[in-house]
């Protein structure tokens, strides 16, 4: 609260008037005397006379909130003044500061515990009082209700809240109160690992008994990447050409299996579209894979279905992987399984993997690993299964796993078993591959790599090979001129001809390097530079990529100069600008 200012006709006069504010504008119909104009010049701390507006920012401030200005340096002013906020503050004749928690202040805190004295403002801890930051660290931690859990939390946290404050102050505190937090921080972290490794005590029927807690086990590397890891060396080993992921998930597998050479086509299938429609661009080729394209086509596709139902387009595969998808079919579906992967599908490598439910011992929780799993089976029934599905479906199967068990349990086996199926023989001959039928599942995304087999791909990867292959051998011609001068019995008389010599290291020759030491050797006429094509197709990429000179020539086409006969690659001696 503050004093209205008042003027008269005869002069500058102040008259004390209770207000609800700290600042207000002059009442209506006040007349302002002549006086009032030289209080201006009065504002000093000689004459800290009331004027109702000062001149300066630095006169108002001087002044008291009674005669501030009206706006934000008034309120500010006035709440200095009354010690609380603006609208709350204590009759004008009351003293500063009074009602107010000295160890609160002034601030938001020091005005709760004016108004409630017998509650604690600033923790519902159930005490009655009213607590400083460093009493709340002393809170009782016993008791019942509130007051027990609230002083139990925070008579733990204080030690490192007050720590983290030390060091948000900065000054000489800041490195203590980091070295305070740091040390706090350990602590805590070994009390918890202390509290996980601790025997945990469990009550039945009243009795106390000590149970052992169980050890997590952990793969390394984790298990799904080495039932990918299976996949991968069994498509390494027997170098299939189309491959399909049945339960595909999140492609992880077929973003693996795509670098593998020997693969022109790569199929998933899941019944989950959103996941197959976030997942794709997973496997969209890079930019590294048009700068260095693959020997052969590779297409990829994904489709959203079932994988119990029919689809022509999966006839005629190489390998079929079904990584942890049988333990998520019901009794119904698990019937129509191998119908349609064994009997229709057919592929000629068929890998299913499962959980082992004698593994589950080991772990803290003996359940299903997933919420979805319909069943887990132990290995003997496992193992009964597919014998049963291979002995009908003419298939033969060998069992395996990955997930070592840890030492002294070695007789639950591994923790993920897996079944390799393969056809046999005289049933791969009486494969139907008729591709009539309907089409089923639905294309969510497809995508094409390059490949050497496209004629664009290929006419670039050669011409940089040429290129590069020109640029070596001239090179090396160059350094053989700096090192020796040309001796003259191979200068021809009226020609300035030099043969190609070198003095350099000869390392031990393949045979494509001998022959290309066979293949004619680059000549130079005055400062031309020669390389036949015969010494060009004779490397070996290119040979691979063009077969004979009259591929290679037509793909260097008019991109590369050639002699007049077109028999050899002419390029400056001296000028490297046209590489």
């Amino acid at each position: 609260m503050g004093v209205l200012a008042d003027s008269d006709a005869s002069g500058c006069s102040a008259r004390a008037q209770p207000a609800r504010s700290s600042w207000h504008l002059p009442l209506a119909g006040t007349v302002f005397s002549p006086a009032h104009g030289e209080s201006h010049g009065a504002n000093s701390r000689r004459s800290p006379a009331p004027c109702s507006r000062p001149r300066t920012r630095r006169a108002r401030c001087r002044l008291g909130p009674t005669v501030a200005a009206p706006g934000r340096l008034g309120r500010v002013a006035a709440a200095r003044e009354g010690g609380c906020g603006r609208d709350r503050g204590p009759p004008a004749s009351e003293p500063r500061g009074k009602g107010l928690n000295p160890e609160l202040g002034s601030g938001h805190l020091g005005r709760r515990s004016r108004e409630s004295p017998g509650r604690c403002p600033r923790r519902r801890c159930g005490c009655g009082r009213v607590k400083s930051r460093g009493e709340t660290a002393r809170a009782p931690v016993s008791g019942a209700g509130p007051g027990e859990k609230g002083g139990r939390r925070f008579a733990a946290a204080a030690p490192l809240r007050n720590a983290r404050w030390s060091a948000a102050r900065g000054g000489a505190s800041y490195r203590k109160g980091l070295q305070e937090t740091a040390a706090l921080l350990f602590q805590r972290n070994l009390k918890t690992k202390a509290e996980n490794n601790m025997e945990c005590n469990s009550v039945v029927d009243g009795n106390v008994e000590e149970v052992p807690s169980k050890k997590v086990i952990k793969f390394n590397p984790p298990l799904y990447k080495q039932r990918y890891q299976f996949v991968k060396n069994l498509v390494e080993q027997h170098q299939p050409k189309k491959v399909a992921d049945l339960g595909c998930g999140d492609v992880c597998l077929l973003a693996i299996l795509k670098y593998q050479k020997c693969i022109e086509e790569l199929v998933g299938v899941d019944i989950n579209e959103g996941r197959l429609k976030w997942s794709g661009s997973r496997l969209s080729p890079c930019v590294g894979d048009h700068l260095d394209p693959r020997e052969l086509d590779l297409a990829i596709t994904l489709y959203h279905g079932s994988v119990l139902e029919k689809d022509c387009r999966l006839l005629g595969f190489d390998l079929a992987a079904c990584i942890e998808l049988i333990e998520h079919f019901d009794s119904e579906d698990l019937a129509k399984f191998p119908e349609v992967v064994f009997g229709y599908m057919s592929p000629a490598i068929i890998v299913i993997s499962t959980p082992n439910s004698e593994f589950n011992s080991l772990f803290p929780c003996a359940v299903f690993r997933d919420s979805d799993h319909k069943f887990e089976w132990s290995r003997m029934q496992f193992q009964t299964w597919a014998l049963d599905v291979a002995s009908r479906y003419s298939y033969s199967v060998e069992f395996t796993g990955v997930g070592e068990p840890p030492t002294g349990a070695e007789d639950v086996g591994y923790c993920t078993q897996i079944g390799v199926f393969r056809k046999k023989a005289e049933a791969a001959g009486l494969a139907d591959l008729e591709h009539h039928g309907e089409h089923v599942y639905e294309v969510v995304y497809t995508t094409s790599y390059p490949s050497l087999q496209q004629i664009n791909y290929r006419r670039r990867v050669v011409i940089y090979l040429v290129y590069r292959e020109v640029s070596r051998l001239r090179q090396k011609y160059q350094v053989g001129l700096r090192q020796h001068e040309l001796e003259p019995e191979f200068v021809a008389p009226g020609n300035r001809t030099g043969k190609f010599t070198s003095d350099l290291p000869v390392p031990v020759l393949t045979e494509d390097d001998k022959a290309m030491e066979m293949a004619p050797q680059p000549f130079c006429i005055e400062d031309k530079f020669y390389v036949p094509l015969q010494r060009i197709i004779a490397y070996p990429r290119l040979g691979h990529l063009c077969g004979n000179v009259e591929k290679l020539r037509e793909f260097l086409g008019d991109v590369i100069e050639l002699n007049c006969d077109g028999s050899a690659v002419k390029v400056d001696l001296n000028d490297c600008s046209d590489f």
